[in-house]
């Protein structure tokens, strides 16, 4: 796992354990849906971040007898239970509670407090959406959209981190308008579908989540621009004539491995062969770090063939 991913993990938890210590005591005082609803987020975002560590942790176990390309799928299968957590325990739970008091409408109590802890969620969130973006920012191409990150990015924890923040803070907005409404019409029900808002939030987060980690989950490709690169590189190697077909995978966010069908100048003894397919695997590592393991088949090119 990169450092900045690890910062940015690590802030996201300590920020989302002592808001939800917070939201709690403030749903005690005042018996806010919206309050136990995003005292219910902030908990699942921080057993999120627990999750993202645990799985951090685990890939890098070393490839053994059972799982010879090793254990870097850990962090996707880890990031696709984040987002059954959020969907199940933030997102259900808030749409329960939420239509709960909609049923059985509540008064909330001191109102004052469940705005000043609001409020004081709102600035640690923001300070954990700082802490991802700046982290995010080190590693995006400077072109690319934030959007564009979570939907193409190879590694897990990142876009988990930002759009569990992203989520946070529109909920706490959420969680202050219906507060706000609650006591300025005397009406529990604007309370209750703040609740209500933030479950279908965070349910569709967690969907954007998972399928997202379900892509990783089964395979990617490298992107175009690196399997461009891979094929510049295998191309600009001594004595390869020809790139016949390349299949790119990725086995984690740092490990791609790269399978080739190379055509080679004619004429060649077994020991040159071999020097030009090491110098082929040069090229191909020195232009795209990430790649791993290297697969080179020699073959003859074929007009004729698919």
């Amino acid at each position: 796992m990169q450092e900045g991913s690890r910062r940015a993990i690590v802030a996201a938890f300590f920020a989302n354990l002592g808001i939800a210590v917070a939201k709690f005591v403030g749903f005690i005082i005042t018996g806010s849906a919206a309050l136990l609803a995003e005292t219910g987020h902030s908990l699942a975002d921080t057993g999120n971040q627990a999750l993202l560590m645990l799985g951090g942790k685990r890939a890098k176990q070393p490839p053994d007898g059972q799982h010879q390309f090793g254990y870097g799928n850990e962090r996707y299968f880890w990031a696709f239970v984040v987002a059954l957590v959020l969907f199940s325990m933030g997102g259900l739970f808030a749409l329960y509670e939420g239509i709960q008091k909609l049923r059985y409408p509540h008064v909330a109590d001191s109102i004052g407090v469940a705005i000043g802890i609001l409020v004081a969620a709102v600035a640690l969130e923001s300070f954990s959406l700082l802490t991802a973006v700046r982290e995010v920012r080190h590693i995006k191409p400077a072109d690319m959209s934030y959007w564009c990150f979570v939907r193409t990015s190879k590694h897990p924890e990142l876009p988990v981190v930002l759009l569990e923040d992203v989520g946070a803070e529109i909920g706490l907005v959420f969680a202050l308008l219906g507060v706000l409404l609650t006591s300025a019409t005397d009406n529990p029900r604007w309370d209750a579908l703040g609740s209500v808002a933030i479950g279908v939030l965070l349910v569709i987060i967690a969907g954007i989540l998972a399928i997202r980690m379900k892509a990783l989950l089964i395979g990617e490709s490298a992107s175009g621009a690196d399997q461009q690169a891979i094929v510049e590189a295998l191309r600009s190697a001594d004595r390869v004539d020809r790139v016949i077909h390349l299949r790119t995978l990725y086995f984690g966010p740092e490990e791609l491995m790269v399978a080739a069908k190379l055509g080679f100048a004619p004429a060649m003894t077994v020991g040159e062969l071999a020097a030009a397919v090491d110098a082929a695997e040069a090229a191909v590592r020195e232009r795209v770090p990430a790649v791993g393991l290297i697969y080179i088949e020699p073959d003859l090119y074929r007009s004729d063939r698919g």
